[in-house]
This record gives C-alpha cells, sequence and structure tokens, in this order.
C-alpha cells in the first residue's frame, strides 16, 4: 500500500514537471530580459494570398502599380475610376456599405469631409513616420500621397488668332478680352479645381475672392465635368486658358503642341492627394498592407513616375519627382483645416454663383 502512495505521489510530481515546461515553451525573453508571452497564432500574420482587394482611383494609369502589389504580396486588385466629387457622393449613398475597400487619389477637401461623417476607417502604418504632420491626419482616417498644383495651360495658337497676351497672375483672367477663352471644371467634382477656389480664396480673403470668381466666371462659358477636360480642351484649341492640375502630362505638350504651362505669379494654389480606408472594408487586412506598400520610399518613387509630379509636389523625405521647375516659393501658405470644414459652405455659395453652367 505504502509503494502504491510513492508510485502516486512520483506521477503527481512528474505531471507537474511537464505542465511547467509546457508553460516555458510558451514564453522568451524580450530585449530587456523579461519574459512576455507569444500568441502562437498572431492574427496579423493572417495570410491574404488570394484575396482581393477593391480600389477607387482617380485614374486608370495606376494599373502597373496595383499589378506591382499582387506580385509581392498575392493579392488580387480591382479597380475603378472615378472623381473625388462623385465618389463622395456614391459612398454617402451606400449607407454603410462601402463599394471599395481603398480610396486612392481625390482632393483632400473630400477626405476630411468623409472623416467628419464616419466614412473612414484608422489605420497608422510605420511607414507613415517621416511624412511631415501637415500631409497625414493625426488620428490616421487618411494620408496624402503627393501635392495637386494648380496652374494655368495656355493655347499660344488661339491668342495670336485673337490678338491675346499670355497671363501672369490669376487676376489677368478677369480680364474681359478673355470673354469664353477660359475653361475650369466644377469644383464640386474635381478636386484640383476645388483646390484653386479654396486656395484663391484664402490667398486673397473672402470679400475679394468672391468678388474675383465673380467676375472669372464672365469668361467661362461653362464648367466642364471631368478633371482633365481644361487640359484637353486647351490643347485641342477650344479655349486659350485651361485651369488645370499641371503635372508632367502638362509639360509634355510644350514639346508636341504650341502650348506653354504658366505658375501664375500671385501664387500657385496646391492640396495634398488623399489615401484612406474605408469604414467596413470587406479586406480591411489587405487594405493595411496596400497603404504600407504604398508608403514605402521605392514605391513612393513610382507613384512618382506615374503621377508626373515635381520633387517639389513630393511628401515622403528623400523621393525625388521630376525637375518641372516648379517655383515652389510661390505656393500659397494655406490652412488645410478649412479644405474639409469649408468645403459644403464653398461649393453652396459656388453654385449661388455660378448656377447651372
Amino acid at each position: 500500500m505504502k509503494k502504491t502512495s510513492k508510485i502516486l505521489i512520483l506521477l503527481l510530481i512528474f505531471s507537474m514537471i511537464l505542465s511547467l515546461a509546457a508553460c516555458k515553451k510558451t514564453e522568451t525573453p524580450d530585449d530587456e530580459g523579461e519574459v512576455q508571452e507569444e500568441t502562437a497564432n498572431d492574427e496579423e500574420n493572417t495570410d491574404l494570398e488570394g484575396t482581393t482587394l477593391n480600389i477607387v482611383a482617380t485614374s486608370e494609369s495606376y494599373k502597373e502599380f496595383f499589378d506591382k502589389f499582387t506580385d509581392e504580396t498575392g493579392i488580387k486588385v480591382e479597380f475603378i475610376s472615378m472623381s473625388s466629387g462623385e465618389l463622395l457622393s456614391r459612398v454617402r449613398a451606400e449607407e454603410g456599405k462601402p463599394m471599395a475597400d481603398v480610396w486612392f487619389g481625390g482632393g483632400l477637401d473630400a477626405f476630411m469631409q468623409a472623416k467628419e461623417e464616419g466614412l473612414l476607417e484608422s489605420y497608422i502604418s510605420k511607414e507613415s513616420e517621416d511624412i511631415p504632420a501637415e500631409f497625414k491626419d493625426p488620428e490616421g482616417y487618411w494620408i496624402g500621397k503627393g501635392l495637386t498644383i494648380v496652374g494655368l495651360l495656355v493655347n499660344k495658337d488661339i491668342l495670336e488668332e485673337n490678338n491675346l497676351s499670355m497671363p501672369t497672375s490669376w487676376k489677368d483672367l478677369t480680364n474681359p478680352v478673355y470673354k469664353d477663352e477660359i475653361i475650369m471644371s466644377n469644383p464640386a467634382i474635381s478636386g484640383t479645381n476645388y483646390a484653386a477656389v479654396n486656395g484663391l480664396l484664402q490667398m486673397m480673403g473672402e470679400e475679394e475672392g468672391w468678388k474675383f470668381f465673380e467676375e472669372l466666371d464672365k469668361n467661362i462659358p461653362y464648367y466642364a465635368k471631368r478633371g482633365k477636360d481644361p487640359q484637353l480642351k486647351t490643347m485641342e484649341g477650344e479655349f486659350a486658358i485651361g485651369i488645370i492640375p499641371a503635372d508632367k502630362s502638362a509639360f509634355d505638350l510644350q514639346e508636341e503642341q504650341n502650348v506653354e504651362v504658366v505658375f501664375p505669379e500671385d501664387g500657385i494654389p496646391w492640396v495634398p492627394e488623399g489615401v484612406a480606408i474605408f469604414k467596413n472594408s470587406q479586406n480591411l487586412e489587405g487594405a493595411k498592407a496596400f497603404i504600407d506598400f504604398m508608403l514605402s520610399k521605392e514605391n513612393q518613387q513610382i507613384l512618382a513616375q506615374i503621377d508626373g509630379k515635381d520633387g517639389a509636389q513630393m511628401v515622403k523625405p528623400g523621393v525625388e519627382g521630376y525637375d518641372l521647375g516648379v517655383p515652389e516659393e510661390r505656393f500659397i501658405k494655406q490652412n488645410l483645416s478649412s479644405f474639409g470644414k469649408d468645403r459644403e459652405p464653398i461649393l453652396e455659395k459656388w453654385s449661388e454663383l455660378v448656377g447651372d453652367k
């Protein structure tokens, strides 16, 4: 009987030793020598290969960029192109069921508005640490991928035919000699032209700014529905002057057509282009992986080439854009917070001013 009791006690002790050893295997020392618990199946390491990421972008020119993401991660990308203003309206209509996972590109105003309306998901990427504070939301709801700057494209053939002088400032555009010779896009649809309106209102002040737009409106026969229309229609000779996003594609036209890119002497409006994850994304982890991918220095360099940006338009330190000669010193000193909070009041006043043009 005593022998049996000893055996049972030994078995119990042996069982306790095995249990302690098993616990030890789930612990590892950290850098400070303290013990921390490991998770056997970390959810952050979920295999995303074979999943699909839906992206809404401002242009179809990003296909190669999305293909590179697929090659590196195995995550398939489906994308459509849409302007920021149109997209914001669609997302509101979806009522919590977004049409995509990632919103890629477009004026910051729409992203700020979407954040206020609870339409975006917060994510702060480790790759965003070196990006200046003015180009990212402190709570991680959006981040910039580069700057859009606003300039003029001038068709010199049309100027010559109509005996018109080259405009050098924004106020030049209110001269009656340019009646029906200027085109810009509707700022409710185009992030670029909303940037122009907001930036110029900040530069001139509310009273003088709205007087300027009232006079400018007299020289514009209608407002285009797409952001690229002013560049295309000016190049084709339908207008003498287009208010455009000034990038490499516009500078390339100077080599091919008798046109010229002009940066007004009185100031250059600008706005960061946003990227964000939609609330209730169907592939949240894939969306986070895409933000990390996009913000790496290597891929920021690729984006600079795709977007045709000057070095002055990049947000990631150390990334070089094209040397387009953009006069950075002319950038208007802007309060970016107004791009979101003032969007609706500005667009309401704009609609009252221009009507159904």
